[in-house]
């Protein structure tokens, strides 16, 4: 693996330390009055989701963890298991339920999305930070029910619940922000 210093930063790296892999969320050079320059972090361990915040020196040396990003299509669900397809070789890949996380709720069967591999070992999805998903379930809107910014649950194709505007109707397209689970607008 490469070694890289502390000059080299840049945000969405990836870091391969001596406890876990990280992905580099924020830094800062720090050139105090007195005493050496420092680097602060804030990095987010790739496995577990926990973030830390990390001082290193100037000038320090480390591991940069060499991660690959296929684009791979949602084919379905198979129980827990998401089953995607390779767009390049065709080869198919059961993905477990707790890899993909909560991110599962906002992608469709069809859906597009990255997957992220650090070897062999999948370490994470990238989706695009809107996408457009069906409302399956939601009560109808009454009329006089007007009241400005109201809104009520709906569920969504995927099963996941999320608060839309009383004017929203089952069957609808919505887009939906994929960072927040929150809704952006009619499709």
């Amino acid at each position: 693996m490469p070694q890289i210093s502390t000059s080299d930063f840049k945000t969405g790296m990836t870091l391969d330390l001596d406890d876990g892999l990280f992905t580099l969320t924020d830094f800062q050079h720090v050139k105090p009055g007195k005493g050496g320059a420092f680097v602060r972090t804030s990095l987010k361990n790739v496995r577990t989701g926990a973030v830390v915040d990390r001082t290193f020196r100037a000038g320090e040396k480390m591991e940069r963890a060499i991660v690959e990003r296929r684009e791979m299509q949602l084919l379905y669900r198979d129980g827990s298991d998401f089953v995607f397809m390779d767009n390049q070789s065709y080869e198919q890949l059961n993905v477990p339920e707790p890899t993909i996380g909560d991110l599962g709720g906002f992608m469709a069967d069809t859906a597009s999305v990255e997957l992220v591999f650090y070897g062999d070992e999948i370490i994470g999805v990238d989706l695009p930070a809107s996408v457009v998903l069906t409302v399956a379930v939601t009560e109808p809107g009454i009329q006089g029910d007007r009241v400005s910014g109201a809104k009520k649950p709906a569920t969504l194709e995927t099963g996941h619940v999320l608060q839309v505007p009383l004017f929203i109707e089952q069957g609808e397209a919505v887009k939906v922000d994929t960072r927040s689970g929150e809704f952006i607008s009619r499709a």
